[in-house]
């Protein structure tokens, strides 16, 4: 008996300390999904992996295992310096006061700040009054069809006062797959309960679209939700579009060309696209970069994945299986390969130059661009830390209030896996929370408010 739980003591603390490997060290493309599946999962959990650590170390001491003892102790110190390192703020020249002023928190209503999360790690996110949700409503249809383009609107709950503020959310999935309502609930809830109005948008995805239509179908959702200001209790002046990956490239791309007319659909050349602020989850800023970062240029696939039998789209079995009906309706059957930029663009770099430069967000920057919160993970195995880096500095240069977060030991969609309990998720939500009300604020106030600091 001894022996057998001894046995297993010894497993589990291996276990444990293996798994600190994916978290200290970042992963390379190419790899496996399942990897970076588990690397994010690891990361989300390691609060709960610690006080395994602690267990083991126990145990080890209790049956006088050295094993047990060594390897509990040194996995519970790694994840302790792990979540000490994914709850820190930002940089000092990337935080709050360098993008507005040292008093940017005093103007924030305090009835707002009590809702607020109390540290960047709360452990597990409170629970919010249940809020008014209106789930697929149509913002937008594709003109000569029947398609229409959907949304789910969430509003504050009766009894929290609205801040006037509306987020147009736009969801990841590598341009090709996913959905709105798609692991945000949480998020949307806490914000919600904070007086703002979140549009969580569905647009086209390849192969329906191209970069192009995504950004006009985000663009119609920002003139749709002005539009629809005053029924929703928003001001049309305080409208905040943001996303995660695929999402936060469409919405940095949208968010600085509200001028450019060549990413400008004609219904709405003559309608205000402008936004009060843009917010980037891990979105790519560089397409080349990102082109290279993922290995693309090694990559022999066709851009139309051939499917194996059993794996629609080439995704693996397990997969089809534990999404269930959701498999269909989230795109994952489509023959292709998600992330490949080429077949969207049609070209590889060196054949289409001028359409990586022109969907790439960094090449739009000017100093009329709106503020931007970056929020990224510095293992980003997608999306290049150092393109966004890049996209931060040149903002800055332009005079754009600009606050940059990179995660340490953080991989991409970092906020999607349990997020009621992910210390990196309640980090960046920490960020969000203090970024949407400075912009609920008025826009000549934020305006001067960056004009000074700059």
């Amino acid at each position: 008996m001894i022996l057998a739980l001894l046995t297993i003591v010894v497993f589990v603390a291996s276990v444990n300390f293996v798994l600190t490997w994916l978290i200290w060290v970042g992963l390379r493309q190419p790899t496996t999904l399942l990897l970076w599946m588990i690397k994010v999962f690891t990361s989300a959990i390691s609060p709960v992996l610690f006080l395994v650590g602690l267990l083991t170390i126990v145990f080890g001491f209790a049956l006088n295992s050295l094993p047990a003892v060594a390897l509990g102790s040194l996995s519970a110190l790694l994840y302790f310096v792990h979540i000490i390192k994914i709850t820190r703020a930002p940089e000092t020249a990337s935080c709050f006061e360098s993008a507005f002023d040292t008093l940017w928190e005093n103007r924030i209503p305090q009835e707002r700040k009590t809702s607020f999360l109390s540290s960047r790690y709360v452990l597990r996110l409170p629970d919010s009054p249940e809020p008014i949700f209106n789930p697929n409503i149509s913002f937008y249809t594709i003109p000569g069809t029947n398609r229409q383009l959907l949304c789910d609107i969430w509003q504050p709950p009766k009894s929290v006062k609205h801040t006037e503020l509306a987020f147009i959310y736009v969801h990841g999935g590598a341009w090709t797959a996913l959905d709105k309502d798609y692991g945000t609930r949480a998020f949307f809830r806490h914000l919600a309960n904070q007086g703002h109005v979140i549009m969580d948008i569905a647009y086209r995805l390849f192969p329906e679209t191209d970069f192009l239509g995504m950004v006009y179908d985000a663009k119609h959702a920002v003139a749709w939700m002005k539009a629809n200001a005053a029924f929703y209790g928003v001001n049309p002046d305080r409208v905040v579009i943001g996303g995660g990956s695929a999402g936060g490239h469409i919405a940095l791309l949208v968010g600085y060309t509200d001028q450019n007319k060549a990413l400008m659909p004609d219904d709405l050349e003559s309608v205000d696209t402008s936004v009060q602020g843009v917010i980037s989850f891990y979105g790519q800023s560089d397409l080349v970069a990102t082109y290279y970062h993922t290995c693309q240029n090694l990559a022999t696939r066709s851009a139309l994945a051939k499917q194996k039998e059993g794996e629609p789209g080439g995704m693996p079995g397990w997969i089809q299986k534990s999404m269930g009906e959701d498999y269909h309706r989230l795109g994952f059957d489509k023959d292709v390969e998600p992330g490949m930029i080429a077949p969207i663009l049609g070209g590889h770099p060196n054949e289409k130059p001028e359409s990586y430069s022109l969907f790439s967000p960094i090449t739009h920057v000017h100093n009329g661009c709106p503020p931007t919160l970056i929020l990224h993970g510095e293992h980003d195995i997608l999306a290049p830390v150092k393109a966004i880096r890049q996209l931060n500095s040149r903002l800055k240069e332009a005079g754009v209030p600009t606050v940059m977060h990179i995660l340490p030991q953080t991989d991409h969609a970092f906020d999607l896996i349990l997020p009621k309990i992910s210390p990196s998720a309640h980090n960046a939500f920490y960020d969000v929370e203090r970024f949407m009300s400075i912009m609920a604020l008025s826009k000549q106030t934020v305006e001067k408010r960056g004009a000074a600091k700059i």
